[in-house]
């Protein structure tokens, strides 16, 4: 059999299977209905059509053939989702598929949601545009050098502004449609000061795989739509992002620097490497990790809030943190404005063009290659379209949190 048949027969199974699923999700909303209690998470519905499927009992040789086909042969979106579709035949093709499919740091490739929390390439940025939508205050991150004429592009990440009496919140989600804090879509969120010059990225989970089991259930917070709840009751702090005060514009363009709490300074040293999430928690139960206060090295997480907009005191201290720093532009003499190198990436002068750099003490050892390398960079090239590149430490949820602080008002800054 071909590869071209094996992956059409496998976009007819992943259809099958989401029209089973949807009946039987139907049927679990109906029956719901007429209680009042949460229940508790069960194992995900396992169709008969997989268990009586011949794909779900081909010898483990064969099967690991087929997939490493698969995703050497698929190597861009949308095609690229003939991927994810073997890990959803069964449990045996997701097992296999998740030991082939390597982090974006060792293939350069985002395929599965949890990629967008693991650490970027190295040696090379992952190109990303984003869409803004004044209308709607929503931004909308896609995968791709620039938006195609199709509309086709990979949508990676959405974010909508929300504004509030004293700071402004950008709630991040995996889908465009969806920005509820207790829909298993949602991420994270940036939130800034009154003035717009500090902002706070928040994670929806902790920013490595440790566990410390649950001790308390009084605390959680659950939404009252929400039948099965998937979510932490509250956010991990993983950075601040920080634009100096210039009032006027009397000190130049904006100056911004970024602490990135759970990214630990060694990771751009030799031999370094970055705390990853593997997988997107299935329960309470998987949520919370030993966490560092500011003042030692104690465990501390608050779950006692009961509002989005109450702040979260959960952060992550494991060594120095990375800072970044963004790379001051040269003033141009002959076109009378303020330059930065972009290699072509951006096209249009803004206030919100930045590149960000490392930067430490002496002390940290850090090569002058890895100070001079652009890690984000982020500029304007259309009505409402900006590019984002990023790489090795950051992920795409963290650059893209980055990204959302230039968005945002700063009266103290410009």
């Amino acid at each position: 059999m071909s590869l071209k048949s094996i992956m059409r027969e496998l976009k007819e199974m992943k259809v099958g299977i989401g029209n089973i699923s949807k009946r039987v999700g139907e049927s679990k909303l109906w029956r719901s209905r007429t209680r009042c209690h949460i229940v508790p998470d069960r194992a995900p519905f396992e169709s008969k059509f997989v268990d009586q499927s011949p794909w779900a009992n081909l010898p483990p040789e064969l099967l690991l053939d087929i997939i490493q086909r698969v995703e050497e042969s698929e190597t861009a979106w949308p095609a690229r989702a003939v991927v994810v579709f073997c890990a959803a035949v069964c449990r045996s093709w997701r097992e296999i598929t998740k030991e082939i499919v390597k982090t974006p740091e060792q293939c350069g490739r985002l395929t599965f949601p949890i990629s967008l929390k693991q650490p970027g390439p190295r040696e090379s940025q992952i190109q990303c545009y984003i869409r803004r939508d004044r209308a709607t205050s929503t931004y909308l991150l896609f995968y791709g050098l620039m938006p195609s004429e199709g509309e086709s592009d990979k949508l990676l990440l959405a974010a909508r502004k929300v504004r509030r009496a004293t700071c402004t919140d950008f709630v991040i989600s995996l889908a465009a449609d969806d920005f509820s804090r207790a829909s298993n879509t949602y991420v994270g969120k940036l939130r800034s000061n009154f003035l717009g010059t500090k902002f706070t990225i928040y994670d929806s989970q902790p920013p490595c795989d440790s566990i410390i089991p649950l001790t308390s259930q009084s605390n959680l917070r659950f939404h009252s739509k929400q039948v099965s709840p998937r979510l932490p009751a509250c956010n991990y702090s993983i950075g601040t992002i920080t634009y100096e005060l210039n009032v006027l514009r009397a000190r130049g363009p904006r100056r911004m620097h970024c602490v990135l709490h759970s990214i630990p300074v060694s990771a751009i040293q030799e031999g370094g490497t970055v705390p990853t999430q593997s997988a997107f928690p299935n329960s309470f139960s998987e949520q919370l990790l030993p966490l560092t206060g500011s003042r030692g090295n104690e465990p501390v997480i608050d779950t006692s809030f009961t509002s989005l907009s109450a702040t979260p005191v959960c952060s992550l201290g494991s060594g120095e943190p990375l800072t970044l720093k963004n790379n001051a532009p040269r003033w141009h003499e002959q076109l009378q404005c303020w330059c930065l190198n972009f290699r072509g990436r951006v096209t249009v002068a803004s206030v919100k063009n930045f590149q960000l750099s490392a930067t430490g003490d002496p002390s940290h050892s850090i090569s002058l290659e890895e100070q001079e390398k652009v890690i984000i960079q982020f500029g304007k090239i259309g009505k409402d379209i900006f590019t984002m590149d990023y790489q090795y430490p950051l992920s795409a949820f963290q650059a893209f949190a980055i990204c959302l602080s230039s968005f945002d008002t700063k009266p103290a800054c410009e």
